[in-house]
Parts: structure tokens; C-alpha cells; sequence
């Protein structure tokens, strides 16, 4: 598993680069490369936990399809079960294709081998989750200015319990001062929650005072001021759990991110004085999903990227769901970076999403996951290539043929009309003088009758005249 939580580090984690380079400095390189490794293993192990009931339920379903012919039934009942596993009609429908485009490039195969379909299924949707934007977390650039994180999410999505592991995540890995906002002042013990995370996580929290505004503005007002001077390293904004159908909170959400857009503004509008919004910030704006809820949370996320603007995903509950193939349905319809996933309920079960081990995770590849060895990936990956590779020249050849096979019809056809006008006597219409006729300039055939005639008639005029 990558963690690459903070900009351009593709190691295992902040911590573990440090621990890392700090082994190598002391000639110890070899403890430091199996302090990472056992890192990996756990978040491993935490993925093939979290993963076990989606990837329990795929596996069974196609199993069931790789002792049948290749056939348009069988091709239906992929479907069906790709679909069952929240995959999405659009994912599905392509994984589909695929089969049939690699299997029918292959004539001598009549059955569907269990390494060809677990090939194409993982090239797939690794590539279906490919937004071509960054699933990293974005911080903030400059030293002065603390990262805003703002995230949102439907009441009993996981939003607030997110929030905990995320600053508990910041902390210990990447050794931030972290401030929470419970601007969450609707739901009744809300504030209380995010405070109990924040003791568990050990960060700091600002939240409403008795006698003050209690609305999530002036909450949130509060704690930008509070995390500017103080100098936080990231203020994580808890935000209020409504539908997006509710139209008043829409609103707040709207009103809060200019909030901070104006207070984290860098300069000023020069004709009315007035801030200028400062549209890099916040820094992430990251929607919380339910992976039980699947596509069901899908009308409420795109109402709320088209009006707020969202940056990515993060789901939460995988753990407890069958449904984990949703999360390559909602992020591809959305076309969102999934950012984090949850994979449990301790407070170290937050872990950033890494497409290929998601993939694997949900499949059973490799031996973390129950497959059969740990270079297993590695040679579906390179299978999937070859096949592809072979699929492309027997497409090649096919339409070479078929020009090859016109052409020598052109060419027959050609001939054989030729050789009928042989037959025949006919002289071919290349031949023939054509051109069309004027006054000034006779039709040839007809002078050569003329002038026959006139030899025929001066030689009877001859024989006469011997008489």
C-alpha cells in the first residue's frame, strides 16, 4: 500500500521515510526496510479484512462462469454479476467488451480460463479509477498558511468519525498541529462528538461558546482566526449532515467556503476595496459516502459537486459492506478521486486509497488477500498485455486480408470481363473512339465508308469504259 498522503511522496508514509532514512544514516538499512515492510503487511491485512465480504460474494459469482463455454449467455451472466457487485452498468458493460474482443482473437479457445478473466477484470477496473486527478491529499504550499480541509457528508455516512482518524493520522504520521471546527451546530450532540474524537486523537478543537453566534459561519470564522495565528499546521471544518435536496444548507455550505476564500484572501479588489476570493482555498473540499449506500449516494454528490465543487471521495464502512464494488461505480460517474477509504473502526483504519490494491483487495490477488502468490499481479498484469497484444495483430491481419481479398476481386472481375469480350469479339470500351461528334469534325468510321464507295464506283466506271 502507498501512502502518499503528503504532496509528491510515493513511499510508505512521512513517518516511515524518516524512520527509513534514519536506518540508512545508521548503516541500518536492512531493520528500516522490514520496518517498512511490516507496515505494508498491516495495511494489507487491513484492506483484506475490510474487503472480505465484497470480495467473498464476487469470488463465489464468478467461479461459477469459468467452467462454461464462451457464449452469449455466458457473457450475460458476467454482466449480471459485475453489476451485482456494484461495479456500475458503464464498468461492467466495458469489462464485457473486453472479454469478448481478447476471447474472440483467440479461435482456439473455447472456454473461459480463470487467469484471462481475472486479468481483464483487474486491468479494468484499475483503469476505471484512473480520474487523471491527483488521489492524494493536497497541503497547503505555503509555510504561513495552514491547509483547510473541508469536509462534508449526509448524517450517518461517517463523516465526524472520519474527521477523528484523518487528525489522528495527521498527527501521529505526519507529526501536524491539528485543528478541528465543529461547525456542525444543527444535529444535537454533534459538537460534543467531534470533541471526543479530538481528545481520542489528541488535537485541539474549536467549537461554540455559550453566549456567542452559533451558527456555522461564525464558527468556522473563529477557528480560521484561531488556526492563522496560532500557526496550525490544518484546520479540518466539520460541516452540518443534510440531503443535498435541502436547499438552506446548500446555501450555508456555499456561504462557508467563500468565508474562507475571502478571510484567506492575498490581496484586494482595487476599485471597491473589498477582498478578492482566494479560489485555491480550501485546500480540499472532500464528500464522505457510505459504501453501503453505493450509487444511492450518487444524486446527492452530484448536486452538491455542481454547486460546492468537490475534490474527492472518501468512503467510509467498507468493512461492514458487500457492496465495495461501489466505489469504482461512484467515483468513475463522478469523475472523483477516491482520496480515503475506511476500513474499520479504530482509529488507525483510515488508510489513503491505492487503486491497484483496492483492485486486489476486492479480487483475492495475491497472497495478502487470499490469492496464490504475492507475483500474482505481476503476471495478470503482463498476461492482460499479451493478450491485448495478440487481440491487436489478429485485427491487423483480419483487415489486412479483407483489402488483400477486395483487391484480387477488383482484379477477377477486371479479367473476366476482359475475357468475355474476347469471347465475343467485342472491342473493350477503352478502345473505342469516343469522341463526340461536331461539325468540323466528322465521325472517321463514316469517311472510310465514303471513300470504299467511291472506290467501288471508279472501278465500274473503268470496266465500262473497256467495253
Amino acid at each position: 500500500m502507498v501512502f502518499d498522503f503528503f504532496k509528491k511522496r510515493s513511499e510508505e508514509g512521512f513517518e516511515q521515510l524518516n524512520n527509513l532514512a534514519e536506518s540508512v544514516k545508521k548503516g541500518q538499512l536492512v531493520e528500516g526496510l522490514r520496518d517498512v515492510a511490516e507496515y505494508t503487511s498491516v495495511t494489507n491485512e487491513k484492506f483484506a479484512q475490510g474487503l472480505a465480504k465484497s470480495r467473498d460474494r464476487l469470488k463465489q459469482n464468478l467461479e461459477l462462469l469459468l467452467t462454461g463455454e464462451v457464449s452469449e449467455d455466458v457473457m450475460e451472466d458476467l454482466l449480471d454479476v459485475l453489476l451485482q457487485a456494484d461495479l456500475g452498468m458503464s464498468t461492467s458493460e466495458d469489462i464485457v467488451k473486453e472479454v469478448q474482443s481478447l476471447i474472440a482473437s483467440q479461435d482456439s479457445k473455447k472456454f473461459l480460463q480463470r487467469e484471462e478473466l481475472m486479468s481483464v477484470l483487474r486491468g479494468k477496473l484499475i483503469e476505471a479509477l484512473d480520474t487523471g486527478k491527483s488521489g492524494s491529499i493536497q497541503f497547503s504550499e505555503d509555510s504561513s498558511v495552514p491547509t483547510v480541509l473541508f469536509i462534508m457528508g449526509a448524517n450517518g455516512m461517517g463523516k465526524t468519525t472520519t474527521i477523528g482518524k484523518l487528525a489522528h493520522r495527521l498527527r501521529t504520521e505526519g507529526n501536524q498541529t491539528v485543528l478541528m471546527a465543529a461547525c456542525d451546530t444543527f444535529r444535537a450532540g454533534a459538537v460534543e462528538q467531534l470533541q471526543q474524537w479530538a481528545e481520542r486523537a489528541e488535537v485541539d478543537c474549536y467549537g461554540p461558546t455559550e453566549g456567542e453566534n452559533q451558527s456555522p459561519s461564525s464558527v468556522l470564522y473563529g477557528a480560521l482566526d484561531k488556526a492563522v495565528t496560532e500557526k496550525y499546521d490544518t484546520l479540518l471544518v466539520d460541516t452540518s449532515g443534510r440531503l443535498s435536496n435541502n436547499y438552506a444548507l446548500t446555501q450555508e455550505l456555499d456561504k462557508m467556503k467563500r468565508i474562507i476564500q475571502k478571510y484567506m484572501s492575498k490581496e484586494n479588489d482595487q476599485e471597491s476595496g473589498k477582498p478578492v476570493l482566494n479560489t485555491k482555498v480550501p485546500h480540499e473540499t472532500l464528500l464522505v459516502i457510505d459504501a453501503a449506500q453505493g450509487r444511492m449516494a450518487l444524486d446527492s454528490a452530484k448536486v452538491w459537486d455542481e454547486e460546492i465543487g468537490l475534490t474527492g471521495l472518501i468512503l467510509t464502512k467498507l468493512d461492514g459492506s458487500a457492496r465495495g464494488g461501489s466505489v469504482v461505480a461512484v467515483s468513475q460517474e463522478l469523475k472523483l478521486p477516491v482520496k480515503l477509504i475506511g476500513v474499520g473502526e479504530g482509529i488507525e483504519d483510515l488508510r489513503d486509497f491505492a487503486p491497484d490494491t483496492f483492485v486486489d483487495g476486492l479480487l483475492g490477488i495475491g497472497e495478502a488477500f487470499g490469492g496464490t502468490s504475492n507475483d500474482e499481479a505481476e503476471l495478470l498484469e503482463a498476461r492482460l498485455i499479451a493478450m491485448r497484444r495478440e487481440r491487436d495483430a489478429a485485427t491487423k491481419e483480419k483487415n489486412n486480408n479483407s483489402m488483400n481479398k477486395g483487391a484480387a476481386s477488383s482484379s477477377s472481375g477486371a479479367e473476366a470481363q476482359t475475357t468475355m469480350m474476347d469471347m465475343e469479339g467485342i472491342t473493350p470500351l477503352n478502345d473505342v473512339d469516343i469522341t463526340p461528334l461536331t461539325d468540323a469534325q466528322p465521325n472517321n468510321n463514316t469517311n472510310n465508308r465514303r471513300k470504299t464507295n467511291n472506290s467501288k464506283n471508279k472501278k465500274k466506271k473503268k470496266k465500262k469504259r473497256k467495253k
